[in-house]
């Protein structure tokens, strides 16, 4: 029976990524050129002076070998659909786990809720603290840094949405509108304290244009928004399929 959970999630989660890469593709991949025209003509327009010290017949650039535009397009697919592969896996074990003992007893809407809680949790929730940038913004130097922040967040939003479900469950036989209440604080305290206790890290260079960096984190999080639900609503039609309600 897992093994049937196990490739349905993967199936969902492939053609999850699919749809992601879609809409990352449509969406997102115009701001990127925009972003990589921008950093291309900051770049020319940088003083070359070093390359004067240089010896003849040696560039920093020599021998490497960057990836065409085309090339990134359809790495993006690739890529796109093997993290969905490995999410859909991973989500159809959490699915078992949670299945019968927590959330909605209707496993189509279980299996949605729990897409729902895994994007809040994964996505949304470090999203909010550390929203993607598009090239030319940030500091090489500092993305050791930036990414162990960002694991941080993530790690946070689980432990966020966790605090949250348990809550729920416990306050079983409450009222509903103090089982929500309790659900909602359990949830947004740890969010709130990790939003002012973490570092801020704003890099964006002065002049980068709002609009642009707007619409980048749009596309961004919309990527994660369109391969959540996908996950979800894929998962529960089969579910449906299997097990008529």
């Amino acid at each position: 029976m897992i093994t049937k959970l196990i490739v349905r999630g993967m199936l969902a989660g492939l053609l999850a990524g699919l749809f992601a890469a879609v809409f990352a593709y449509t969406v997102g991949e115009p701001r990127i050129d925009q972003a990589i025209a921008l950093e291309e003509a900051a770049a020319a327009a940088a003083p070359h002076s070093h390359q004067e010290a240089e010896p003849a017949g040696h560039s920093h650039g020599e021998g490497e070998a960057p990836v065409s535009r085309d090339g990134q397009r359809f790495g993006l697919f690739l890529a796109l659909g093997l993290y969905g592969v490995a999410v859909g896996g991973l989500f159809a074990l959490a699915y078992a786990a949670v299945r019968g003992r927590a959330g909605p007893r209707s496993e189509p809407v279980l299996a949605i809720t729990l897409a729902a809680a895994a994007f809040t949790a994964i996505v949304l929730v470090p999203f909010l603290k550390y929203p993607a940038n598009p090239p030319a913004v940030g500091d090489p130097e500092t993305i050791n840094q930036r990414t162990v922040l960002y694991l941080v967040a993530v790690v946070i939003g689980i432990l966020a949405v966790a605090a949250g479900a348990a809550t729920h469950r416990y306050a079983a036989r409450s009222e509903p509108w103090l089982r929500w209440t309790a659900t909602g604080a359990t949830t947004l305290l740890p969010v709130a304290a990790a939003w002012i206790l973490l570092p801020e890290i704003d890099e964006v260079p002065q002049g980068f244009p709002a609009g642009l960096l707007w619409d980048f984190r749009i596309a961004s999080i919309g990527t994660q928004a369109v391969f959540w639900l996908g996950v979800g609503v894929l998962f529960a039609f089969a579910a449906r399929r299997r097990s008529p309600v």
